[in-house]
């Protein structure tokens, strides 16, 4: 078998991708072995918001806000928006961002970005599914689409990149409700077009099948390692050493993730289903996993563009942070109540969400590529939320991060103040243009963040 930049361990009728291992690409002549390594992009949204004055650096000691609810979501815009004297900083790391501080140099912190909200639908629901189209309802009314309004820019940028991979996107949930408790609007951030929902996947099982196995198979392995330990043997004695250990910590990955969905199918096995349980995965084992699972899917090549979903918009459900809390809370519900020390609270769960960040950013810079550089170096990372602060379901003052190093295009560790007001559609033109695409414009964009590029 004739061994290409795409290689495959096969059992059974199941196949399991390789990462790269540049001495059987050489030794087979393979011309793309000199090839720079795919440019990633993952989108990561957080729900609710954020506590803004544990974020933005300088309001710390601001007023602590009211509830605004309905559609009243940019009822204070003027009143409590940033006021940034626009220019380039050096990164400064609030109370919520210490969980980064070992990625200092690492980060770009964005302020000043707005996305233009109109009546017409919840607005958490319109926080998560318009995040990445920048367009409201009524605006996309004006415009003749349905909602949900046109594709999003993940689904643009697959268009582009992704012809060379198994996906062209990957869409991942980490919403482990047992109930079904809001419309899908406030569960997805990805559509294929109008009225096309692209499904985030949430089961960590299911995920993993789709990646490596067909599930018509899992009747006849016991799990991937059994199934190519054999195959693997053989191969390493064709590797050189270098590539020896890329192929054995790769298995060891895989076996880690086996078991570790073996440890949450039994979480959810010894549930007692005569008591209905809103969540029964430990938050951060859970997102971590899945975190895996996409880094997985990128190192083998199955995709380059994925958007990543901590947890769905409002679902007043309980959800236990493992060690956070000593019980499960409503994160929906905290972000109303704020007052006091109810912010200290909400924000313990904004630190929690930014741990996890840290621990995707800190397996991108560990995982090599074939030519020796990292994950990190070859990927795009935005963390962000469709509400600037959850109490006031605002549309401005969003919070934005961007990592990784694009190849060289971005220079990080840096503070980036924009003119208070610029639109949201703005970064997803410049996210656009950073991962290949020629284009002039995205929704209602009107210019690009230049300072953005290196």
């Amino acid at each position: 078998m004739r061994i290409t930049r795409r290689s495959f361990l096969r059992a059974k009728g199941a196949a399991l991708a390789l990462p790269f291992l540049p001495s059987l690409a050489f030794a087979q002549g393979d011309t793309k072995a000199s090839n720079k390594p795919s440019k990633k992009l993952a989108i990561v949204y957080i729900p609710n918001g954020i506590v803004r004055r544990c974020f933005f650096p300088g309001e710390e000691n601001a007023d602590l806000p009211d509830f605004i609810g309905g559609f009243n979501a940019d009822k204070v815009k003027e009143e409590r928006r940033l006021k940034n004297k626009p220019g380039v900083y050096p990164v400064e790391l609030t109370s919520t961002m210490q969980p980064l501080a070992e990625f200092a140099n690492d980060i770009t912190l964005l302020t000043g970005l707005d996305r233009t909200y109109q009546n017409g639908q919840d607005v958490h629901a319109q926080g998560a599914s318009c995040y990445l189209t920048s367009v409201s309802p009524e605006q996309a009314e004006t415009m003749g689409w349905a909602h949900p309004n046109g594709r999003t820019l993940d689904q643009v940028i697959g268009d582009h990149v992704g012809q060379s991979t198994v996906f062209n996107t990957l869409e991942i949930s980490c919403n482990g409700f047992t109930a079904p408790k809001e419309p899908i609007e406030f569960d997805n951030i990805s559509w294929y077009g109008p009225g096309k929902i692209a499904p985030s996947i949430r089961e960590p099982q299911k995920l993993y099948d789709r990646l490596f196995l067909k599930e018509s198979y899992r009747q006849h392995v016991a799990d991937v390692t059994d199934l190519v330990v054999a195959d693997a043997k053989s191969l390493s004695r064709k590797l050189a050493q270098d590539d020896r250990h890329t192929l054995d910590e790769f298995l060891d990955m895989i076996r880690g993730i086996e078991l570790r969905i073996q440890k949450m199918d039994k979480l959810l096995a010894d549930v007692d289903v005569r008591v209905p349980k809103n969540e029964v995965l430990p938050r951060g084992e859970y997102i971590r996993l899945q975190m895996d699972l996409m880094l997985l899917a990128f190192q083998m090549g199955i995709t380059n563009v994925s958007t990543f979903m901590i947890g769905p918009e409002r679902w007043d459900a309980t959800l236990m942070y493992e060690g956070v809390f000593d019980n499960p809370v409503q994160h929906h519900n905290m972000t109303h109540n704020q007052k006091g020390d109810g912010y200290k609270e909400l924000q313990k769960i904004d630190i929690f969400h930014m741990e996890q960040y840290a621990y995707l950013i800190r397996r991108m810079k560990e995982i090599k590529e074939s030519d020796g550089s990292s994950m990190f170096d070859n990927s795009l990372v935005t963390y962000g939320a469709g509400l600037g602060d959850g109490a006031t379901h605002q549309y401005y003052d969003l919070p934005m991060i961007v990592t990784g190093k694009a190849q060289g295009q971005i220079k990080q560790g840096r503070f980036i103040k924009m003119p208070s007001g610029t639109l949201n559609s703005n970064l997803w033109l410049t996210v656009a243009q950073l991962m290949g695409l020629e284009t002039e414009s995205f929704s209602d964009s009107n210019g690009v963040i230049s300072d953005l590029w290196t």
